[in-house]
């Protein structure tokens, strides 16, 4: 695909970056009010987390959470995330895997996953969102988190094969990510025109998604 080139770039930006990814978090108050509004999500049973990072929000997940499996390509920002839940009060269980290859190897009641749809490019995204109804029990939710488009600390790109931003480590190295600013009222209306029961939700600038996938009896 012509977006190959840019999600390579933008997962060499999180091995590189690794470091510097809980920086935001200590830095802003709405992240952190973000971190804690998971203990009022409907989290629960065996939870998958896509893309989870340093693990930020990890330890919250497995603390209403009979088991967690949490996915991310970057082994660095893995090593991160081990650390941070090694006293977790569940089961954590880590995988390396390019989510855009991955496919769950069994179900989940829960899969949850903070500032990772915006990184998905939108060619990408029924299978993403496939991929996703595929790894839920019947019964099962998504939960989302991400950036609303008012992100305006982002430096967007032009003409790149995907809607993308530049980021900028503290070495002085330069990378490509995606970056989709989605709307809560087009992501809604596009995934129910998918056969998904979604609602969403405002949080301090950012918004947060439960949805729920199409039924067999819906087709």
């Amino acid at each position: 695909m012509d977006d190959d080139a840019l999600l390579a770039e933008q997962l060499a930006y999180y091995r590189a970056g690794a470091a510097q990814y809980d920086r935001p978090y200590a830095e802003r108050e709405e992240l952190r009010e973000l971190l804690a509004a998971v203990d009022g999500l409907p989290v629960a049973g065996d939870v998958l987390e896509l893309a989870c990072g340093t693990g930020q929000w990890t330890p919250r997940l497995a603390a209403r959470a009979r088991s967690v499996t949490a996915v991310d390509a970057a082994a660095e920002v893995l090593d991160l995330a081990r650390a941070r839940t090694a006293s977790a009060s569940r089961a954590v269980r880590f995988v390396q895997a390019d989510l855009f290859a991955w496919r769950p190897p069994r179900r989940y009641d829960t899969v949850f996953f903070a500032f990772w749809l915006s990184h998905v490019p939108p060619a990408r995204l029924p299978g993403f969102w496939d991929t996703v109804a595929a790894a839920l029990a019947p019964g099962g939710k998504a939960i989302f988190v991400d950036d609303g488009p008012a992100a305006a600390e982002e430096e967007v790109l032009a003409d790149q094969p995907a809607p993308a931003a530049l980021r900028r480590l503290d070495d002085g190295s330069r990378y490509r990510i995606v970056k989709v600013f989605h709307d809560a009222r087009t992501l809604t209306d596009d995934l129910t025109a998918r056969g998904w029961s979604v609602r969403i939700r405002t949080v301090a600038g950012n918004y947060i998604g439960i949805a729920e996938p199409p039924t067999a009896d819906s087709g």
